[in-house]
């Protein structure tokens, strides 16, 4: 996925995060006050780093793009509306790859039931549909290490992410980035189908029907040019247009 993407403003990026916080937690991807979405905005007039991310302590149902906290590449708070500070700790990850990753807008990071489980075992996600074929070869995987706490553990996590897009971090969850918030959502979005489908799938006791290599490859490819064509700003993008107004219809407030 290359870089070139057209740049969004800062208000846009509010909105779109915060509605990433909204449609994660709609989905049953939300893990309490765990896990983090963050969003790059552009640099600051003296060209400091800045982010946002959530308020500690807030469910991801009660995120908003007015309540949202700026930080700057440590987790220092530079901005904060609501008034309850940051989880530091939780930034670590994806303050490392935001500074390494410059052609990422989004970090999403999530702990669900079957990305945690698909994540468990060696195999990880296998090209067993039109979901999971767009990941093919192009998952990336980091060894469990404890809770992410350790720094150092950072450049081993930026090491094993490489260029990739999309990491399991083993018995752990899944790792999302995207050029745009909406781009990680859906990312984020497919994998956890992928995984549900197929945790169901093994689930049955048959005979999984694994993909050829050069059919997962070519849906990959697939993928991959209709993700290009919508964030090199060269194709709208109907699919977050819709989700955007399930949250108008559902949940209005994100926007408070």
């Amino acid at each position: 996925m290359p870089d070139g993407t057209v740049p969004q403003s800062v208000l846009e990026i509010r909105r779109d995060l915060a509605a990433a916080y909204r449609l994660i937690a709609l989905e049953g991807m939300d893990d309490g006050i765990y896990t983090h979405i963050s969003a790059r905005l552009p640099d600051g007039p003296n060209g400091e780093k800045r982010f946002l991310l959530n308020p500690f302590g807030l469910r991801f149902d009660e995120v908003t793009a007015a309540n949202l906290v700026t930080v700057d590449e440590t987790g220092a708070v530079i901005d904060d509306p609501y008034g309850a500070g940051v989880n530091a700790a939780g930034f670590t990850i994806h303050s490392a790859v935001h500074m390494a990753r410059h052609d990422a807008v989004c970090v999403l990071h999530t702990h669900t039931v079957a990305g945690v489980a698909v994540s468990s075992v060696k195999e990880g996600i296998l090209p067993l549909n039109q979901w999971s074929a767009q990941f093919f070869d192009r998952i990336a995987f980091h060894d469990y290490e404890g809770i992410a706490l350790n720094l150092e553990e950072r450049e081993r996590i930026v090491a094993d992410l490489g260029n990739r897009f999309v990491m399991m971090l083993r018995n752990h969850g899944t790792l999302v980035l995207g050029r745009s918030v909406a781009e990680a959502f859906k990312l984020a979005i497919n994998l956890e189908r992928s995984c549900k489908a197929q945790v169901a799938a093994l689930g049955m006791g048959l005979t999984p029907v694994v993909l050829s290599d050069d059919v997962a490859e070519h849906t990959a490819r697939q993928y991959q040019s209709a993700y290009d064509a919508m964030e090199l700003g060269n194709q709208s993008d109907p699919e977050w247009a819709a989700l955007l107004r399930r949250l108008d219809a559902v949940a209005p407030d994100y926007l408070g």
